[in-house]
């Protein structure tokens, strides 16, 4: 492969919220590294540990059997002083001091948003691996951890559902993703919950807890005494979940019981999916800077390795399917489903 410059040696972070299958893009950047004849530098701890200096020579025999640990070997956290053009300068400087030539940066859009506000500042080229589980950076059709938060979520639900059943309860589950309904979306699908409150469907017509008690008690009707499971996407309720519950029971008697599946998304052995996702995109991301690319992130889209644009990746919106959400709010929701068949 050529490039305008020989890499000889890159560096490697994992930066934010840690998402399974890390591990296995980072095993993917090392043994691509070394297969091309680069060595890899990794910095621990993030942003953080390129601020400190904090750093390992990784070889493939520190990697080869990684790929099944969730969380990352060289640790993640979140670093506010890298936004300031000082931090950059910093950082900027030890590379160079290290002879680091490119850094791939495993993460999401808080860490692309990073990875770009370096490259104002040093020569070397930089490319991002998409690791996070909210699943909402654009220009890829998935993210590193989303398959595994989703089937961890979809678990739980299942397990949520047995209970439910037995007492006729009610239960709010509540997930990941603030601001990208894709956790929700597919874990409630997945598991057939009767209601989803994501971050999406929120901005256009808020719900009501009226309407919740309508859709819940039309469902009783229709299909009898039984369990209501809801999918609620976090900070999409006052209070959560917990909140909301505690409203549902205390102002309209209905047995509901809140959970909360906090963390627990982001632990775990990484699906087949997302360890497949992250050695392909390791490799990529290693190619890609072989190939003189910079400022990219290294995705896939339409079953195609693809390089998009770091601005890309958060200033342009990443939309759920929304054939699912049609099939999820409009073929298997019973209420709108008894509505068409008195209708017709």
């Amino acid at each position: 492969m050529s490039a305008t410059k020989k890499i000889k040696r890159i560096g490697v972070l994992t930066s934010g919220g840690d998402a399974p299958g890390m591990n296995a893009a980072l095993r993917a950047v090392v043994l691509a590294a070394e297969h091309y004849g680069i060595e890899t530098v990794a910095f621990r701890h993030g942003y953080q540990g390129l601020l400190d200096n904090d750093h390992v020579v990784l070889q493939a025999k520190d990697v080869l059997h990684i790929l099944q640990y969730s969380g990352t070997i060289i640790k993640s956290a979140r670093c506010k002083r890298f936004k300031d053009a000082a931090a950059a300068q910093e950082a900027a400087a030890n590379l160079d001091a290290l002879a680091i030539d490119a850094l791939v940066i495993i993460g999401g859009d808080g860490s692309f948003r990073g990875a770009d506000h370096l490259a104002n500042h040093w020569q070397g080229k930089i490319v991002g691996v998409p690791g996070t589980i909210d699943n909402d950076l654009y220009g890829t059709d998935a993210t590193i951890g989303y398959a595994t938060a989703v089937n961890i979520a979809m678990d739980a639900l299942d397990k949520i559902r047995d209970t439910a059943d037995a007492m006729d309860r009610v239960f709010i589950v509540e997930v990941m993703g603030r601001e990208a309904g894709f956790i929700g979306l597919g874990s409630a699908m997945a598991a057939g919950a009767e209601r989803m409150i994501l971050p999406e469907l929120q901005k256009d017509k808020p719900l009501t807890v009226a309407a919740l008690v309508k859709h819940i008690k039309r469902v009783q009707e229709i299909r009898g005494e039984g369990s209501y499971v809801m999918v609620l996407s976090e900070h999409q309720w006052p209070g959560g979940a917990v909140a909301l519950a505690e409203q549902l029971e205390a102002e309209h008697h209905l047995p509901c019981r809140p959970c909360l599946l906090g963390h627990i998304q982001r632990g775990g052995a990484p699906a087949p999916a997302d360890r497949i996702l992250a050695s392909e995109l390791g490799v990529h991301a290693i190619e890609l800077l072989l190939n003189g690319e910079h400022r990219v992130m290294a995705g896939k889209k339409a079953n195609q390795c693809v390089a998009v644009p770091l601005p890309d990746t958060w200033q342009k919106k990443n939309p759920l399917d929304q054939n699912l959400l049609r099939i999820q709010h409009e073929i298997f929701n019973p209420v709108k489903k008894d509505r068409r068949t008195k209708t017709d």
